[in-house]
C-alpha cells in the first residue's frame, strides 16, 4: 500500500495534492463520468438496429454483419423488446435521458467537490499561517502569502476544475475507444492513431504554457509586495516626490505580467484555432482508409464514425483542459511551495495551559540568534507579578528582541525563559499569549469602525459596552470621540488613514486596555504622540501600574520615571538594573541618556 502511495504522489502528484483534500469523493465523480459516456454510447449504438429496421432487415444499406453489437441486439430481443422502429427509437430516447440526469448529477458533484475543495484548502492554510513560527514569517515574502491566499486560491479553483474535466475527458475517451474496440478493433487502433498525431502538437504547446504560468505567477508575486510597500509607503512617497519613480517600477511588473498572460492566450488560441480542423482532417482520412482499405460497410463505418467523432471530442477537450490546467499551474505550484513552507516552519507549542499568570517570569543565561549573528547575550531577569519594568538603550541594544521572547513570539537559542516555573517549551503559547496586551511602536488598525477596533469585533452588550467606554477614558480617546458624528461607529478607512499618529496609537492602547489581560507590552507605544498627549497616556498607564505587569520598551525617558525598575541594555546584554533615580545616580551611560533629553 504504502508502495502504491509513493507511486502515485510521485508520477501523479496532483492527483495527491486534489485527494488529500478530498478523499474518495473523487472516485464517485469519476464513476459519474463513466456513466455519462457509457450511457451516452449505448444511446450511439442504438443507431445500428434502427438501420437494420429501416433497411427492413436486407443489406440494401450495406449493414451487413453487425458484429459484435450482435450480443447487444441479442440482450435486448432477450428482454422480450422486439426490435421495432418504435422501441428502437424509444431506447435511443431512454439511453440518452439517463445519459441528461447522469451529466447533470456529475456537473453538479463536482460544484460542490470543487467548493468543498477550496474551502479546505483556504482553512488549512490560514490554520498553516497561524502556526508559522514568528521567526520564519517575518523572513517570508508577504506579497507572496497574500497572493497565495487571494489569487492563487481563485487560479486553484480553475486548475481543480480543469484538471478534473481533462481526467474526466480522458475516461470518457476511454469508454468510447472501448466501444470501438467492441465493434471494430481497426477503427479503435485508427482513433489511438489519430490521437497520438494530435498529441505531438498539444506536447509543444504544453511546454510553453507551463513555462509562460510560472512566469506569470513568479512577476504576481512581486506585484503584490509591491502594492503592499506602495499603499503603506504612499504617504512618503508623495511628500518627497517619488511616488512617480516606484510607480515605474509597480508598470515595469505590470507588463512582464500581461506580456505572460498574452502569451498563454496566443497558445490558447492556437489550442482552440486548432481543434476543428484536425477534428475534420482525421474524420477524412479515417473515411478514406475505411473504405478504400479496410472494406467496411456503410453502417459499421457510420457507428465507427459516431463513436470516432465521440472520442475525439474528448481528446480535444481534454488537450483544452489540460492546456488550461497548465496555465494555472503556477498558482498550484504557488500554495504547494507556501504549504511546504508553513509545514516546515510550525512553532513548537507544549500542553501546559496558563489560565493566569500568577507568580513571575524568569530568564536564566538567555541567548539568542539571528542569522548567526548573537543578538542577546546570557541574559538574567527576574519579573514578578504586577512590576513594572522598563527597557532602555541605543537602537539594537536587544530591548524589542527581548520583549518578543517574553511573549513567547521567538523561541531562545540557549538558555532558560520560566513563566510561573513552566518553560515557554512547556506552555501551550496562546493560552499564555491570550494573557498579554500588546501595543506597538506601529498601531494596529483595522478597516471598520471605532468600537470593532477597541473590542476586537465584540458584541454590543451592557457589559461590552461599559468596558468600551472605560478603556476609551483610560486612553484620552472619549473627548475625540465624542466629536465625531458617528461616535464609536465611525468607519476609520484603511491603516487608520483618517487619524492622525497620537489617535492610531491611543485606539491601539484602548484595545488592550479592553481585554481581560495579566501582562501588558508598551513597545514604544507613546513615541508617535505629542507631549500633550504623551503626558495624558503616561498618566493612564500609571494608574495601571500594580494592576498588571507592565514591561515598557522607552525612547523617551520621561515616561518611565516611576517604573519600579529599569533595565539598561547594550548590544545584546544586560548593563545595569535599578529604579530611575538610583541607576541615574550611578550608571553613567543612563544618565547621558537623560542629559541628551533634557529631562
Amino acid at each position: 500500500m504504502n508502495q502504491l502511495k509513493n507511486f502515485i504522489k510521485k508520477y501523479f502528484s496532483n492527483f495527491a495534492f486534489f485527494y488529500r483534500y478530498l478523499g474518495n469523493r473523487i472516485f464517485l465523480a469519476f464513476l459519474l463520468s463513466i456513466m455519462v459516456s457509457f450511457l451516452d454510447g449505448l444511446g450511439l449504438s442504438m443507431f445500428f438496429p434502427l438501420l437494420q429496421v429501416v433497411g427492413g432487415g436486407g443489406d440494401s444499406l450495406g449493414i451487413g454483419d453487425s458484429g459484435n453489437l450482435k450480443y447487444l441486439i441479442d440482450g435486448i430481443q432477450s428482454l422480450g423488446i422486439p426490435l421495432t422502429l418504435g422501441s428502437v427509437l424509444i431506447l435511443m430516447i431512454v439511453f440518452f435521458a439517463f445519459k441528461g440526469i447522469a451529466f447533470y448529477l456529475s456537473y453538479v458533484y463536482r460544484i460542490i467537490l470543487q467548493q468543498s475543495f477550496i474551502r479546505k484548502l483556504r482553512i488549512d492554510l490560514l490554520n498553516g499561517l497561524g502556526r508559522l513560527s514568528f521567526k520564519k514569517f517575518i523572513l517570508t515574502d508577504a506579497g507572496r502569502i497574500q497572493h497565495v491566499i487571494t489569487g492563487s486560491i481563485d487560479g486553484l479553483a480553475t486548475a481543480f476544475s480543469a484538471y478534473f474535466t481533462a481526467f474526466e475527458q480522458i475516461l470518457m475517451l476511454t469508454v468510447y475507444i472501448g466501444f470501438a474496440f467492441f465493434l471494430d478493433p481497426k477503427f479503435a487502433l485508427l482513433v489511438c492513431v489519430g490521437g497520438g498525431l494530435v498529441n505531438l502538437l498539444y506536447r509543444i504547446i504544453y511546454k510553453k504554457t507551463t513555462v509562460a504560468s510560472y512566469k506569470l505567477t513568479n512577476f504576481s508575486n512581486i506585484f503584490q509586495g509591491q502594492v503592499i510597500q506602495y499603499v503603506n509607503h504612499f504617504k512618503y512617497l508623495k511628500a518627497t516626490g517619488k511616488e512617480p519613480d516606484y510607480a515605474e517600477r509597480l508598470k515595469d511588473t505590470i507588463y512582464k505580467i500581461e506580456d505572460s498572460r498574452k502569451r498563454m492566450g496566443v497558445l490558447s488560441s492556437i489550442s482552440g484555432a486548432a481543434r476543428e480542423p484536425l477534428m475534420v482532417g482525421i474524420i477524412v482520412l479515417i473515411i478514406f482508409i475505411q473504405i478504400q482499405f479496410l472494406k467496411g460497410n456503410l453502417a459499421t463505418m457510420l457507428i465507427s464514425l459516431l463513436f470516432f467523432y465521440r472520442g475525439l471530442g474528448s481528446l480535444v477537450a481534454f488537450q483544452q483542459s489540460w492546456n488550461t490546467f497548465l496555465q494555472v499551474s503556477g498558482a498550484l505550484s504557488n500554495v504547494t511551495g507556501l504549504q511546504e513552507i508553513l509545514r516546515e516552519n510550525k512553532e513548537t507549542n507544549g500542553k501546559i495551559r496558563l489560565e493566569q499568570f500568577d507568580k513571575k517570569i524568569t530568564i536564566e543565561k538567555v541567548n539568542f540568534d539571528y542569522d548567526d549573528v548573537r543578538v542577546l547575550k546570557d541574559i538574567d531577569l527576574e519579573i514578578r507579578k504586577n512590576e513594572s519594568i522598563a527597557f532602555v538603550g541605543e537602537s539594537g541594544s536587544g530591548k524589542t528582541t527581548i520583549i518578543n521572547l517574553i511573549a513567547g513570539l521567538l523561541p531562545v537559542s540557549n538558555g532558560s525563559l520560566k513563566v510561573d516555573d513552566f518553560s515557554m517549551a512547556e506552555l501551550n503559547r496562546k493560552s499564555f499569549q491570550n494573557r498579554i496586551g500588546y501595543v506597538s511602536q506601529d498601531a494596529v488598525i483595522f478597516n471598520d469602525t471605532i468600537f470593532n477596533n477597541v473590542t476586537f469585533w465584540a458584541k454590543k452588550t451592557d457589559e461590552n459596552l461599559r468596558k468600551f467606554e472605560k478603556a476609551i477614558s483610560r486612553s484620552a480617546l472619549k473627548e475625540f470621540i465624542n466629536e465625531l458624528a458617528d461616535k464609536e461607529e465611525t468607519q476609520l478607512g484603511n491603516n487608520g488613514i483618517n487619524l492622525s499618529g497620537g489617535q492610531k496609537q491611543r485606539i491601539s492602547i484602548a484595545r488592550e486596555l479592553f481585554k481581560d489581560i495579566d501582562l501588558l507590552i508598551l513597545d514604544e507605544a507613546t513615541s508617535a504622540l505629542d507631549s500633550e498627549t504623551e503626558k495624558v497616556i503616561q498618566q493612564s498607564i500609571e494608574e495601571l501600574q500594580g494592576k498588571y505587569t507592565l514591561l515598557i520598551v522607552a525612547h523617551r525617558l520621561s515616561t518611565i520615571r516611576n517604573v519600579d525598575r529599569v533595565v539598561l541594555m547594550d548590544k545584546g546584554s544586560i548593563v545595569d538594573i535599578a529604579g530611575f533615580e538610583e541607576l541615574m545616580q550611578r550608571n553613567e551611560r543612563f544618565r547621558r541618556m537623560i542629559e541628551l533629553q533634557e529631562l
